[in-house]
């Protein structure tokens, strides 16, 4: 059992509490609190040792940080040349499945495109050269028949008479 006297101690003591709590302007205390000099005093490590990290990060959306980043400005920032230096080209030419890539490939396609552009143009070369070559003899032929060079152009048209 208590005494009475310390119940009665104990009960006085609270309600002077209470009534001193409830005279007190907070708002007034707190402009006279210096904030600086009260968390020079706290430790910041042993406040964050209490912090769980991964519970925080759990919070965090990541798309919407993601989807509020500006790619393109952040790809106008990026030194292509340093990122080029920095990759093994070997690396990534080894780490290539070039039996795959073959089989992949349409090579009867790539085959046909390439020579169907080499053979047009080799045909071409041949049809200029006919040409060519169509010219000479017609010239000889000129010239064995009529027994001079070929005039600069038809008779009408070079003394300036049209026949009728």
């Amino acid at each position: 059992m208590t005494d009475p006297a310390e119940s009665l101690a104990q009960r006085v003591a609270e309600r002077a509490v209470d009534l001193i709590v409830q005279a007190l302007d907070v708002n007034a205390l707190l402009q006279r609190v210096d904030l600086n000099a009260v968390l020079d005093q706290v430790d910041l490590n042993e406040v964050l040792k209490k912090v769980d990290v991964p519970a925080l990060v759990e919070q965090v959306d990541i798309g919407k940080i993601v989807d509020s980043i500006d790619i393109d400005d952040v790809l106008s920032r990026v030194d292509i040349g340093a990122v080029l230096e920095r990759v093994d080209l070997n690396a990534v030419v080894q780490s290539i499945d070039v039996e795959s890539l073959v089989k992949q490939t349409d090579l009867g396609a790539i085959i046909a495109s390439s020579s169907g552009g080499i053979a047009s143009e080799a045909l071409d070369a041949v049809r200029s050269q006919a040409v060519g070559l169509d010219k000479f003899i017609d010239d000889w032929v000129w010239r064995l028949r009529r027994g001079g060079p070929r005039p600069p152009g038809p008779a009408a048209l070079t003394d300036g008479r049209a026949e009728q």
